[in-house]
């Protein structure tokens, strides 16, 4: 799959010298073998971060708040990001840096789980460095690579590097969740968590060596010069962008309400095993990637506002699906349901909410967007953390929370009025999958150099010409 795109490469232009396309080449494999490696960290790692917290005695409320708190730290280390690729006078260095930095955060969580405690100061600590480093990557990485690939290959790679990740995100959390099965049969619980850290560790230590073999022809793109934060606030503001932030904020701060707190739900109040755990999972995200091919032809048919208004209605029951009944198989549904309404919601955001920028402005806006996308993680998660520390986390707290959430997804419906019609054109969206959560609400962020600079207001219904959202889905 991949090598066909690679090939692809090599004849993408004429001028092209015999030098010029093996280093394209090899800096294309060297991006899918980052995307592969990257992804495995993810489903080995990051995932059962929360479960570790639970397992080495923190307690509910902290195996809540480790995956939603960090992020914010996260969000405001990451705006330091343009400064420092200019004071490297490189975008790959500065990638290369954070990525090491981030692979060496597992080394404390491996020294945790052999002598099996950590303080909650600590681990609070390595997350929000963790998460530091993720998200600075972002915005440095994506003007990066968009100086690797060429035009004509863009959506084929990013669909073909997008599914090869997914791909070993899945099997990381499902060899992760099939390790510690078995070693909770086994009293071997604590031990398992270090190999795993161990092994998620390796793995992001393989994705910078693959950064660290891919060239920077372009250290400093000249047309990507920094925006300042206030202007892009103001104009963004001024644009369908701003009302479509302003949902997504309503919507990110209500999910959250609840979001965090079901590993310790289902861990600590409906006694699930790993195994049940990992399955639950595994249908959200299998759902999600399934899902895409029909939701690109139904974006296709009835345009990419049209699915917004679809997977925002879809995900608003979702967390109240767990007040009515806890059964196994309930929650199964529940979940395949979840992957497929987060899928068609992520989906059509994207599409609205980038490519209504200039392409020179997507780089520093991403940064801008993960610091308001975190800073409503962290608000609604600990709305949900005060309400089931008030409620002495009981299982009356949990579906209390649930339903609030549900609750609160229907308020932000109502914002979904102001955003005016908008249809957008594009190519293959490439994703990149950072963090994975139980309801399907996953943490992904857009490949922006897959997006061409290009969008239409007011537009009519899309013709016989197929629209991007469905050129997305068919290659996702």
């Amino acid at each position: 799959m991949s090598t066909d795109v690679v090939c692809l490469a090599e004849h993408d232009s004429p001028e092209q010298n015999g030098e010029d396309k093996l280093r394209v080449r090899k800096d294309l494999r060297c991006s899918v073998g980052d995307g592969a490696a990257f992804g495995m960290m993810v489903g080995l790692g990051e995932t059962y971060l929360p479960a570790f917290v639970l397992a080495i005695g923190l307690g509910e409320l902290i195996a809540g708040l480790i995956g939603s708190v960090p992020l914010v730290v996260g969000g405001l280390l990451q705006m330091v990001s343009p400064r420092a690729v200019r004071w490297l006078g490189s975008h790959k260095r500065w990638v290369v840096m954070c990525a090491a930095v981030q692979a060496c955060m597992f080394l404390p969580l491996i020294a945790a789980a052999c002598r099996g405690s950590i303080t909650t100061g600590t681990v609070l600590l390595i997350a929000s460095i963790y998460w530091g480093a993720s998200l600075a990557t972002g915005p440095a990485w994506n003007t990066w690579i968009g100086t690797l690939v060429p035009v004509r290959v863009r959506p084929r790679f990013f669909a073909a590097r997008t599914r090869i990740s997914q791909a070993c995100v899945f099997c990381g959390f499902l060899v992760s969740g099939l390790l510690l099965q078995w070693a909770s049969q086994r009293d071997f619980v604590l031990e398992s968590f270090a190999i795993l850290f161990g092994i998620a560790g390796m793995c992001r230590v393989v994705s910078v060596v693959m950064l660290a073999c891919q060239s920077e022809p372009i250290p400093i793109p000249p047309k990507m010069q920094p925006h300042p934060y206030r202007r892009l606030f103001r104009e963004l503001a001024d644009g369908p962008g701003g009302r479509l932030l302003v949902f997504l904020v309503a919507v990110q701060a209500a999910v959250q309400i609840s979001g965090p707190y079901f590993t310790p739900f289902m861990f600590k109040n409906l006694h699930h095993s790993y195994a049940e755990y990992v399955t639950l999972i595994a249908v959200a995200f299998l759902a999600r990637i399934l899902a895409l091919p029909a939701l690109g032809r139904l974006a296709h048919r009835m345009g990419a506002m049209r699915l917004l208004w679809l997977g925002a209605i879809g995900i608003t029951p979702v967390s109240a699906c767990w007040v009515f009944s806890q059964n196994f198989y309930w929650l199964l549904s529940t979940q395949i349901f979840s992957g497929v309404v987060w899928a068609a919601y992520e989906l059509a955001f994207f599409l609205l909410f980038f490519e209504s920028i200039p392409e020179e402005e997507r780089t520093s806006l991403l940064t801008l967007f993960n610091l308001i996308n975190t800073a409503a993680w962290v608000t609604g998660s600990l709305i949900g953390g005060a309400i089931l520390y008030l409620m002495d986390t009981s299982f009356a707290g949990y579906l209390t929370l649930f339903a609030l959430s549900s609750v609160a997804r229907c308020g932000a419906l109502w914002l979904l009025f102001r955003i005016p019609s908008m249809e957008v054109l594009s190519d293959t969206i490439g994703l990149r999958t950072i963090a994975v959560r139980p309801t399907g609400a996953n943490l992904d962020a857009p490949v922006l150099p897959s997006m061409p600079d290009q969008v239409l207001e007011e537009s009519p219904p899309p013709g016989p010409k197929e629209t991007s959202a469905a050129r997305t889905a068919r290659a996702s």
